[in-house]
């Protein structure tokens, strides 16, 4: 049985329109939040910079809760590395916000070496996932045994549907190549 692993290089960017020049694309590279109190009311937001400008826009994270509903405060106000994934990874973040991730980049497949052709055949692969990364398992499995699409289909055979995106951790058994 051969592991595999889908490993974060970085956090992935964000699809977010920059209001000073137009760009589409940000980065919470930072790792900031900015925390502001209003008496008994507070704001919570995630910044992030625009890649081509500069510009930093605020990723509403609470807005006008009270001090007392706001768990992990201190973490806020320390921005705590965990604390900013885990808030740029919130798919109700996304949504209220209007942004999507792109993880182009921000992640790289870490294999043994492809199976010898002397080996025992089937093979099984089990597949882990460090971050969510949404990825489609035939163009995983592709990228990771240097095959086509359509060889995947033909020697793959999966757990999950291999056309439909997932980031959960999955199985496969490679079959042997027909000669």
């Amino acid at each position: 049985m051969l592991s595999w692993a889908v490993r974060c290089v970085r956090l992935p960017l964000l699809s977010l329109r920059c209001l000073e020049c137009g760009a589409t694309t940000a980065t919470a590279e930072r790792r900031m939040f900015r925390v502001n109190a209003n008496k008994k009311l507070l704001d919570v937001w995630l910044l992030v910079d625009c890649v081509r400008c500069g510009a930093t826009t605020k990723v509403a994270v609470h807005e006008r809760v009270p001090v007392r509903s706001v768990d992990r405060l201190r973490a806020f106000e320390d921005n705590d590395p965990r604390l900013v994934e885990r808030v740029l990874l919130d798919p109700q973040v996304a949504r209220r916000n209007r942004f999507t991730l792109d993880w182009d980049g921000a992640w790289y497949l870490d294999t043994p070496e492809v199976p010898p052709l002397d080996a025992d055949w089937p093979v099984c692969v089990e597949v882990a996932f460090e971050a969510p990364v949404p990825l489609r398992p035939d163009r995983l499995i592709g990228r990771g045994l240097a095959l086509s699409r359509s060889a995947v289909a033909r020697r793959v055979k999966c757990e999950v549907t291999l056309t439909r995106k997932t980031s959960r951790a999955f199985g496969f058994v490679l079959l042997p190549r027909l000669l």
